[in-house]
């Protein structure tokens, strides 16, 4: 499917993996829909976008923890494009902290973000999809997949997003719509920063070796070919397949292998 003319909204388009689709995309031909709470920087953004690829950009202040922002974000992808082909539910927030330690608020604020925040953004832009036999994806995580420790509140909300996702695709195998589960492996980008501690605050340090990960960019290209190939699941890297997979044969195995991982990582909450 070519994307060109599209018209394809993106959440939390400010930066990481959501600033890099926004580029893919618009490399590719398609207008875009970009909400995200930093509106200036959305703004530039968006500006640049239009200048370098020849394409419109709209730039829409969204908190997708909000029903009606997320309204809101879909009304004005009509009212500029009156339509919508593509809904890249790329918000998320994830945490660092032993559950035993943390405050319950901070799961809250990720089941909010990660997982209501594709239900608004997807409920609302559903009926215009459904009549363009549209995309729906869903950016998830190995960890809607497989539960990691020190991030209980990251992989319940990624376990109920891909569980909303799979649901909504059996309900419209006969409707065109397409739906994708998309599963980065561990990627450089700022949202390790920005995790949330035990009592909610940002993080503001990374526990890993950012040279060693996917970038973002390699990501939204992915997510592009996924979306104009009409994927179901991209899980996008060797280490996230064999783990789906050997979690599915030998989940105690796996258990242990994670424990070891996470075990090794800087400044390390399990020993």
């Amino acid at each position: 499917m070519s994307l060109k003319n599209k018209t394809v909204i993106i959440t939390v388009a400010s930066s990481g993996i959501g600033k890099a689709c926004a580029a893919e995309f618009a490399r590719r031909g398609a207008n875009l829909v970009l909400g995200a709470r930093q509106y200036v920087t959305l703004c530039e953004i968006a500006g640049e976008l239009e200048k370098d690829f020849g394409i419109t950009a709209v730039a829409v202040q969204c908190d997708v923890s909000n029903e009606e922002d997320c309204k809101l974000l879909i009304n004005q992808a009509m009212i500029t494009f009156n339509r919508i082909d593509v809904l890249i539910n790329n918000a998320g927030i994830s945490m660092r902290a032993l559950f035993k330690d943390l405050d319950l608020v901070v799961i809250r604020n990720l089941m909010d973000v990660n997982f209501w925040g594709t239900v608004y953004c997807t409920k609302y832009a559903l009926p215009e999809l459904l009549k363009n036999k549209g995309s729906v994806v869903g950016v998830s995580s190995i960890a809607g997949y497989r539960g990691l420790p020190g991030r209980t509140g990251y992989s319940a909300s990624k376990f109920a997003m891909n569980g909303f996702l799979e649901a909504l695709r059996v309900e419209n195998l006969k409707t065109g719509l397409h739906v994708m589960i998309a599963a980065p492996g561990f990627t450089a980008s700022n949202i390790r920063n920005t995790a949330l501690s035990k009592d909610g605050q940002a993080y503001g340090e990374t526990n890993m070796d950012e040279d060693k990960l996917m970038s973002a960019g390699e990501v939204a290209t992915i997510i592009a070919d996924g979306v104009a190939d009409r994927k179901r699941t991209l899980i996008m890297t060797t280490q996230g397949k064999f783990a789906v997979l050997m979690n599915k044969l030998l989940p105690a195995w796996v258990d242990k292998k994670v424990f070891d991982l996470f075990a090794r990582e800087r400044n390390p909450l399990i020993k």
